[in-house]
């Protein structure tokens, strides 16, 4: 049986000419992968949008699993995330020049979600591919958030039997040539990605494994 799985990435924003969300998403939609058929939709990185734009697609292609992806520009690795926080606070505009301030996701919604996927798994698989990850317990509070807060909700109160969870990515190589900055390639990260989708579709009871943070 073949599973329906929904990658998101999102179009670049805070001036960068592109974003590697997107980029590796293509790429790992782009070669057929055993057990699953994988379609890649590209997010507007708005808050206003994104998640009307997110249930749109979700509404499209009725995906078994949906693995949203953003990029988290100085992080080393790839970082699956843990926890969605219904917390709107953007450090920048987002790209229609908005920049909500201490504002809900979903008005009356939970104060956060735990991802309903096997965190610890999906990041052993990704290593296991060669790929840097780790897990992450905060996605932040800009749009990257705003997503995987909207998919959790969705998933909670809506769609009980569909899975997913979101994924930062780092720069892309190219992006951050002579700075210094942590980066991995495009191509990397998409095997990473898809390492993680099939992870995330065979895995029902996660790992007992150190995935915690001193700070």
């Amino acid at each position: 049986m073949t599973a329906t799985v929904l990658l998101t990435g999102f179009e670049p924003f805070g001036g960068d000419a592109l974003n590697p969300s997107w980029e590796a998403v293509r790429a790992a939609a782009a070669e057929p992968l055993p057990g699953a058929e994988l379609h890649a939709v590209r997010l507007p990185c708005v808050h206003a949008e994104v998640g009307a734009a997110l249930r749109q697609a979700v509404e499209e292609h009725r995906p078994d699993l949906v693995l949203c992806t953003g990029l988290a520009g100085g992080r080393p690795d790839v970082t699956v995330e843990r926890i969605a926080v219904n917390l709107a606070d953007a450090r920048i505009p987002d790209n229609s020049g908005a920049q909500p301030l201490d504002e809900p996701v979903v008005a009356g919604g939970p104060a956060a979600y735990f991802a309903p996927l096997p965190v610890k798994a999906c990041v052993a698989a990704a290593r296991a591919a060669g790929v840097p990850a780790s897990v992450s317990h905060t996605a932040g509070t800009f749009v990257c958030n705003h997503a995987f807060y909207t998919l959790a909700h969705l998933i909670a109160t809506e769609r009980p039997a569909l899975r997913g969870g979101f994924v930062h990515v780092p720069y892309a190589s190219e992006q951050v040539t002579g700075t210094g900055q942590p980066s991995l390639p495009v191509a990397l990260v998409a095997e990473g990605l898809r390492a993680i989708v099939t992870a995330a579709l065979t895995t029902t009871e996660d790992l007992r494994t150190v995935g915690g943070a001193l700070h």
